[in-house]
């Protein structure tokens, strides 16, 4: 009697838990079943010869009437007079494949209100029913009450069973409550145990959980291929190359000796044919024929032996092998470990093993990952040579690498051969070049391709997107109500993408708005998307706003928007953003605008004070404001300042100064710069030449602002100002030319951004057409001369 109320009080308990499940998880449950009548109907061939009633049973249930299964369940039961465990089997067998753990508890309640006993092969059905269901804790209650009885006790492969589903769910405490159950029952522990903890261990990332299967695995068993094969897979997953590696040498040397023991099933599963028959093993992983550094001494006689195995044998434990190879030149892949990966192809080639497309996909991204595109291309003829294909992660792996050598063409063209393409991540490797090279034309059709192929975008894409076509204008174009407005449409049309891809704005695609909007000048807009930044990020994390804030100062500085710069910094301390080094700078660049000096030197104070150093930037923004004031000498004395202190003055720093000088007509400052940046070895640009040689014109000085022009074009295009060999002979072609297209080939050196070049030879050619003489170096220029004895 306490026994049927035990019985009864778990089942109630456990049919409870099921039906709440169930109704939470699996309310279409019934039209799932519909779908699957198609691939279980042709079973019930196999039921032909099984009592009519099961047979209805099945039907019912494979067609999703389970109130018609229930109620024909019933009528079973009172039909049939003497009902075994066996009568039911087929109806377990459906309710395992299903899952339908639901159902397989109905069974239960009815068998044991018929007094039917439950026999190993049912209950290990229902066992899987419920584990496949994910009914744990009911699988749980059902094998303690199997264990309490007295005519079935749970034997291994139930256990197995549900610990196997406990690796699925990746539930630690689920498996170590069935371990503990194992310990406390005295059922052992067989291979199949074995390889359920390492699976739970590769799902868990647990690589000292591994370690520990394989060596209580090394105190019960000697080491067969397949379970071999299961620690190399498991080892390589958790990034242990070197222990997988040992491990396959250990494999390595089975073959070779001829302990094979490898067959398949009829569905061509590989298994061990050897019995489960715990026999302890002599060696560990600390004492393989080959530490893994050393790979590449192999016996010359392996190829051979192998070959001497017969034909079955011999095609299973190459497939063995080459997928243990597989595994570990993946690995290697992962981990950028190209040299083991070239060691583990010679071994492959040393004992006969031939490489796989999967091998040589493998090896690819091995070199790939190594930053050798060359290597890897060439790996890829040999694939090619032999008829083989790579599949499209390697395309996608090979485009990616082209793309870091800004090869873009050889990117694009892997990226077309791609047939699918689950990830963006090719896509926005492309679209980052073409954005980093500045070539928007490029980005489009790529991006017509992506959506051609329905590639689905992520949050990476939007951003490329923004930072690409946010910004209307090419560089050093000013912008206008035209370009606003389209900028305005273009990051309307990209967040509409973003919605319908159900993509959520990142800190850096906001980021990127502000900076679009800023250089087209749009402050207002550029300011409410602060505000979302504000609200979506910075009030959450404060330490991602120093960035965006910087980003917003500066755009507002240089639209000379002072007043509400100013405002900003003031907020960007409130909200708890500690400014850095380029915060500082770019308020003290900000008080240029405003014309004062102490503002600049007290936000100076206070950024020594949080530890940060000026830099010639905020030098020069100081150097700014006194020339403003007129007061010259004062800012030679802190530029020779900057000089002592070892600080490198550029050519911004200069330019400031010769700017200024050129408008006031103070020639001798200008020449004391001149000098200046010839001892510092600083090269003049454009803007230099223009400041000297209008300030010289201004003076009435024609002869000398020629003479001047001459030598700051030579030491643009060369830093001694001298021009030799293969320089002179191109000045010569493009300057001396009468030619009329000569002007259009300079002007050609634009495109491929040799700026400083192509204005030095227009300069030049300029004074020759004027008549003046063009001398070849700035060393015999009288003007260079004198203002050698120059100094700050």
């Amino acid at each position: 009697m306490h026994m049927h109320r035990f019985r009864a009080r778990v089942f109630l308990r456990s049919i409870s838990l099921c039906k709440s499940k169930w109704h939470q998880h699996h309310g279409a449950q019934f039209h799932f079943s519909q779908n699957r009548t198609s691939t279980t109907g042709p079973k019930f061939m196999e039921f032909a010869a099984e009592p009519s009633m099961q047979l209805q049973v099945l039907k019912a249930l494979c067609s999703g009437q389970r109130k018609k299964a229930s109620d024909l369940l019933l009528d079973f039961g009172s039909r049939t007079h003497s009902l075994t465990a066996d009568d039911f089997l087929h109806i377990f067998k459906f309710c395992a494949r299903s899952p339908d753990p639901l159902f397989v508890m109905e069974i239960w309640r009815f068998m044991e209100l018929k007094g039917v006993s439950m026999n190993d092969t049912c209950s290990s059905l229902m066992m899987e029913a419920l584990c496949e269901g994910g009914y744990l804790e009911e699988a749980f209650d059902i094998l303690d009450f199997l264990g309490g009885s007295q005519c079935l006790y749970p034997v291994l492969p139930l256990y197995n069973s549900l610990l196997g589903s406990c690796s699925k769910m990746q539930s630690l405490i689920q498996a170590n409550k069935c371990l503990d159950l194992m310990e406390k029952k005295m059922v052992g522990k067989s291979e199949v145990t074995y390889t359920e903890l390492l699976k739970l261990a590769v799902l868990l990332k647990d690589l000292r959980a591994a370690h520990l299967v394989w060596q209580e695995y090394v105190k019960n068993y000697s080491m067969g291929i397949i379970a071999l094969r299961r620690f190399i897979w498991s080892f390589t997953r958790l990034g242990d190359l070197e222990s997988a590696c040992k491990t396959l040498q250990q494999m390595v040397s089975l073959a070779v000796r001829g302990n094979i023991s490898i067959a398949k099933t009829v569905y061509g599963k590989l298994y061990s044919t050897r019995m489960d028959i715990p026999v302890p093993s002599n060696k560990g992983l600390g004492l393989t024929i080959s530490d893994f550094k050393e790979i590449k001494k192999l016996d010359s006689c392996m190829s051979a032996e192998l070959d001497g195995l017969n034909g079955e044998e011999h095609s299973l434990l190459m497939k063995v092998l080459r997928w243990s190879f597989n595994d570990i030149i993946h690995g290697c892949a992962n981990q950028k470990n190209y040299i083991l990966a070239r060691k583990l192809i010679l071994q492959m080639e040393n004992i006969g093993l031939q490489p796989s497309c999967h091998t040589y996909n493998g090896i690819i991204k091995a070199v790939a990952s190594h930053g050798s595109l060359g290597d890897a291309i060439e790996v890829l003829k040999k694939m090619q040579q032999k008829n083989l294909k790579p599949n499209d992660s390697t395309l996608a792996t090979l485009s990616i690498t082209c793309c870091r050598t800004q090869q873009l063409d050889l990117a694009e063209a892997f990226l077309n051969q791609i047939s699918e393409c689950l990830y963006p991540h090719p896509y926005n490797a492309l679209l980052a070049s073409c954005n980093e090279l500045n070539q928007p034309e490029r980005a489009v059709q790529v991006f017509a391709k992506m959506k051609q192929k329905k590639v689905l975008p992520n949050i990476r894409t939007c951003e490329l997107l923004f930072s690409l076509f946010g910004v209307v204008n090419a560089p050093y174009e000013d912008s206008n109500i035209l370009s606003q407005v389209d900028a305005a449409k273009r990051i309307n049309a990209i967040e509409k993408y973003m919605a319908t891809n159900g993509i959520q704005h990142s800190h850096l695609s906001i980021k990127n708005i502000v900076r679009a909007l800023g250089e087209e000048g749009m402050i207002r807009e550029m300011i409410q998307y602060l505000h979302v930044a504000e609200n979506l990020f910075i009030y959450r994390n404060p330490s991602l706003g120093t960035h965006m804030y910087n980003t917003v100062l500066h755009y507002l500085v240089k639209a000379k928007e002072s007043d509400l710069a100013i405002a900003i910094f003031k907020k960007m301390k409130l909200c708890g953003c500690d400014p850095d080094s380029e915060t500082y700078n770019i308020m003290i660049n900000c008080c240029t605008i405003l014309k004062s000096y102490r503002s600049a030197c007290l936000l100076i104070s206070t950024m020594i004070r949080k530890g940060f150093c000026p830099v010639i930037c905020t030098y020069t923004a100081i150097i700014k404001i006194l020339l403003e004031d007129e007061n010259f000498d004062e800012a030679l004395n802190l530029l020779k300042q900057v000089i002592l202190d070892g600080i490198q003055p550029d050519i911004l720093l200069y330019n400031t100064v010769l700017k200024q000088a050129c408008y006031k007509g103070r020639i001798d400052v200008i020449e004391l710069i001149v000098e200046g940046m010839r001892r510092e070895k600083v090269p003049p640009d454009p803007r230099t030449c223009g400041y000297v040689f209008s300030a010289y014109v201004d003076s009435g000085f024609h002869n000398t602002a020629i003479e001047a022009l001459q030598v700051l074009s030579l030491r643009m295009m060369s830093e001694d100002g001298n021009l030799l060999g293969e320089k002179k002979k191109i000045v010569n072609e493009f300057i001396m030319s009468e030619d009329l297209a000569a002007e259009s080939r300079i002007l050609k050196l634009f495109e491929d951004s040799e700026d400083e070049l192509a204005v030095g030879l227009l300069n030049l050619r300029w004074c020759a057409i004027a008549g003046f003489p063009i001398c070849e170096s700035a060393d015999q220029s009288l003007w260079a001369r004198r203002l050698e004895g120059k100094r700050l």
